[in-house]
């Protein structure tokens, strides 16, 4: 079980690093671990199947692990279009 929770919280950290969430690794793990072994464990250690799975179950994750998954509301940088 200490392997599959090391595990989890490894592939947690790397995962949640892809998101634009300014939040420190230690944050993000703090925030999901739980979920991740609760709604993915039998994922583990398939890092892009554990990025579906908690996609999947994002209404059942915890606030703050639901908060690591959200997109700032503004972005600085907008993308500007150019003419074709």
């Amino acid at each position: 079980m200490s392997r599959l929770v090391l595990t989890a919280v490894s592939l947690l950290g790397i995962l949640l690093t892809n998101t634009a969430f300014a939040a420190t690794r230690n944050e993000q793990t703090a925030a999901c671990k739980g979920d991740a072994i609760r709604y993915c464990a039998a994922d583990i250690p398939n890092e892009q199947k554990i990025t579906v799975c908690m996609k999947a179950h994002l209404q059942q994750l915890s606030p703050e692990c639901k908060a690591m998954f959200k997109q700032p509301a503004t972005s600085k940088h907008k993308k500007v279009l150019k003419p074709a």
